[in-house]
């Protein structure tokens, strides 16, 4: 059972991977394809025909970067307006967030923007927060130009990126590029590890993901 990066080194010596943990949630309109890109992330799949997430769903999925596995706890959460009383609830304690619009609705965007503003006022100060513009399988129907939302990334301090969760543009490469911003030194101090939920290198789970390390 062994796994990239962690094989001997010439000298003899093992290599130790570090195993950061990490809370992430989605958040967005509904129908605007969270629970897609969340498939897509962790299983590689994609339904056309997704089923409407009810309250939230949680998943779990982990990518490598060097001597370090991050391993992602991932709440969808439903984008209903009746649902969103709830979110604070999901998005407390959260180190990272995505949130989600379908290009080809511009109120979605401006719904994604709310979004936003609740994040930096509510969730963690540190929290990092990417934008997603999915549904870029869908470019002929655009309603939102990648210039705009990329401008509106830049002002406000986000990562951003089109997506496509039917095609499986940007998905990984998203994700990735959310576990390069996540502070990786909590792996040197347990105490602080525990407290953010960041670590466990005894986890018995952090072996058995397929997708860590280049897998799907």
């Amino acid at each position: 059972m062994s796994s990239r990066g962690s094989g001997g080194r010439s000298n003899g010596t093992l290599t130790q991977t570090k195993i950061c943990q990490f809370k992430l949630v989605l958040l967005g309109d509904m129908a605007v394809g969270k629970s897609s890109l969340v498939l897509r992330f962790v299983k590689g799949q994609f339904d056309e025909f997704q089923e409407t997430t009810i309250g939230a769903a949680f998943l779990a999925q982990s990518v490598c970067l060097d001597d370090t596995t991050v391993k992602f706890e991932i709440w969808d959460t439903a984008g209903q307006e009746r649902y969103h009383s709830l979110a604070p609830m999901y998005y407390r304690g959260a180190q990272a967030a995505i949130v989600v619009f379908d290009i080809t609705k511009p109120e979605t965007f401006e719904r994604a923007k709310a979004w936003v503003k609740e994040l930096q006022r509510q969730a963690s100060p540190n929290i990092v927060i990417a934008l997603a513009g999915n549904k870029a399988d869908l470019a002929e129907k655009r309603l939102v130009e990648y210039e705009e939302a990329q401008t509106y990334a830049e002002d406000t301090g986000l990562l951003f990126m089109e997506t496509s969760a039917k095609t499986a543009m940007n998905v990984n490469e998203l994700f990735l590029a959310i576990a390069k911003k996540m502070p990786k030194t909590d792996t040197q101090n347990p105490t602080h590890a525990a407290r953010h939920r960041g670590v466990n290198l005894q986890d018995p789970d952090a072996h058995s993901t397929r997708a860590c390390c280049g897998g799907n």
